[in-house]
C-alpha cells in the first residue's frame, strides 16, 4: 500500500474506487467498507483507495479539541488499512482552509480531477463540505454529471450491533476493555518508549517498564490494571499494566506501568506496543506496601491464567 501525502503527485489509476473518511480505530464496521471496497476494486482491475484526513477535522474545527482522544495515531491507522490489503492511502491535510471547501468543490476537485473516482462507497450518515452540505443524497443527485457510480453503505452493513468509534472510546474510558476489543475485531493497543522511572516496583519485586507516548492525543483506557501482551524488538512477552495515579505509593502523576512476566533486561529507550487482552481491576489505594503486594500476586495469577 502506498501512503500519498500530496495529491498533485499522485496518478490517477484507470478505475479508482474510493471512500471517505476518518476510520478513526479501524473497528469492524470500517473494515467491513474496506473490505467491500477492496473487492470491487479487483472486480475491475483497479485501485482501493481511501481518502482521509490529518489532522483529524474535529482538532480544526471544535472549541473542546484538546479534549478529543483518538483510538489510532496516523501511523497506526496506516497499518491496519495496509493489513486489508488496500492500494492507496490519499492523506488530506485538514486546514480551516480546506474546510471551507463546498460539497461542490470536494467533489470536482477531489474526487473526479484529483482522483478520477468511477465507484464511491460512503456511508449512510457521512457528510462533507462546508457546514456537512455534502451526504448520500447530494451525491445520487449528481451522479451524473460527476461521472461516477455511488454506493450507499447502508446503518444494516455497518451499524447493526451500534458500532462507531465513539461508542469504542467510550466503552475504553470505562474500563470495558473485553467489549472495546470485540468492536475493533483486536486487541486495542498503545505504543511509546521506555523511560526511567522511580523504581519503586523493584523493592517489592514488582519490576516495572514505564512507558511514554508521544501522541497526547492517544486515548488510554481507565485507571486500572490489565492483562496485557507486550512486543519489545519483535518479540512478544506476556504481562500485566496498571494506569493511574499508584495512590498507595506515590499518587503524584498519572503513569503507564507494565510488569512483563519471566523478564529481566534493560530497555531503556526501547520502542514497545502493548496491547490489552483484559481488565483485572480498578485502581485500588491499599493500606499497607504488603497489602498492595498481595494484591499484586494476586493480579499476576489472574493475568497469566488470562494469558495463558
Amino acid at each position: 500500500m502506498k501512503v500519498v501525502d500530496h495529491l498533485e503527485s499522485f496518478e490517477k489509476p484507470t478505475y479508482a474506487v474510493v471512500t471517505i473518511g476518518t476510520f478513526d480505530g479501524v473497528h469492524i464496521g470500517h473494515q467491513t467498507i474496506l473490505k467491500r471496497l477492496v473487492s470491487e476494486a479487483k472486480k475491475h482491475n483497479g485501485k482501493s483507495i481511501l481518502i482521509t484526513f490529518w489532522p483529524h477535522p474535529r482538532f480544526i474545527l471544535n472549541k473542546d479539541a484538546d479534549k478529543l482522544k483518538l483510538l489510532s495515531t496516523f501511523d497506526e491507522k496506516v497499518n491496519m488499512v495496509a493489513d486489508l490489503g488496500v492500494d492507496y492511502i490519499l492523506k488530506i491535510a485538514f486546514t480551516p482552509e480546506f474546510s471551507n471547501l463546498s460539497a461542490e468543490e470536494f467533489v470536482r476537485q477531489i474526487l473526479v480531477d484529483k482522483v478520477g473516482t468511477k465507484k464511491l462507497f460512503i456511508g449512510y450518515d457521512h457528510h462533507f463540505g462546508n457546514n456537512r452540505e455534502g451526504n448520500i443524497h447530494f451525491l445520487h443527485k449528481h451522479a451524473d454529471e460527476y461521472g461516477f457510480e455511488v454506493n450507499e453503505i447502508s446503518k444494516q452493513e455497518i451499524d447493526h450491533i451500534g458500532i462507531s468509534s465513539t461508542k469504542i472510546r467510550n466503552t475504553l474510558e470505562s474500563g470495558e476493555i473485553h467489549l472495546a476489543n470485540s468492536l475493533l475485531g483486536r486487541n486495542y493497543s498503545i505504543k511509546g518508549k521506555v523511560i526511567d522511572g522511580n523504581k519503586k516496583g523493584r523493592s517489592i519485586g514488582f519490576p516495572t517498564a514505564n512507558i511514554s507516548i508521544p501522541e497526547s492525543y492517544k486515548l488510554l483506557p481507565a485507571d486500572g490494571a490489565y492483562a496485557v501482551k507486550a512486543v519489545i524488538d519483535s518479540q512478544s512477552f506476556n504481562g500485566m499494566l496498571n494506569i493511574g495515579f499508584k495512590p498507595t505509593v506515590d499518587g503524584s502523576k498519572r503513569t503507564i506501568e507494565v510488569h512483563l512476566f519471566n523478564f529481566d533486561a534493560d530497555i531503556y529507550g526501547k520502542e514497545i506496543v502493548v496491547e490489552f487482552v483484559k481488565a483485572l481491576r480498578k485502581e485500588l489505594k491499599f493500606a499497607s506496601i504488603e497489602d498492595l503486594k498481595l494484591q499484586l500476586q494476586k493480579d499476576k495469577k489472574a493475568a497469566m491464567e488470562i494469558l495463558s
